[in-house]
């Protein structure tokens, strides 16, 4: 299949086919079957972000030995890791300078 620019917004946990549709952080080159398993990643993504939320309300328990912010960071390192795989040269040197200790995303 081919596959065709699309731009990416990682807080909005959006993908747009127009650049011009919202305001992006970056490009990728995916097929339609990339984009839809990266959509995946940000609803997953989202379902711990709304989790780590009623967590937050529990203060005493520290960030290292909670599973809701391990599976938040988890799945935003996955979502970075797709986009840099799918990622033109100016958004692959982007991720690659946000020092996110993701091991290798070259894979």
């Amino acid at each position: 299949m081919d596959k065709r620019r699309y731009y990416v917004s990682v807080q909005a946990r959006s993908v747009m086919h127009n650049q011009g549709d919202a305001a992006y952080e970056l490009e990728i080159n995916a097929t339609t079957e990339e984009v839809e398993k990266l959509m995946e990643l940000f609803n997953e993504w989202e379902e711990f972000d709304e989790q780590t939320f009623f967590r937050a309300q529990i203060p005493t328990i520290p960030y290292h030995h909670d599973s809701e912010n391990d599976g938040y960071d988890y799945f935003l390192k996955d979502i970075y890791k797709a986009i840099y795989q799918m990622g033109t040269d100016e958004t692959k040197s982007h991720i690659s300078s946000m020092n996110l200790q993701m091991g290798s995303v070259h894979e």
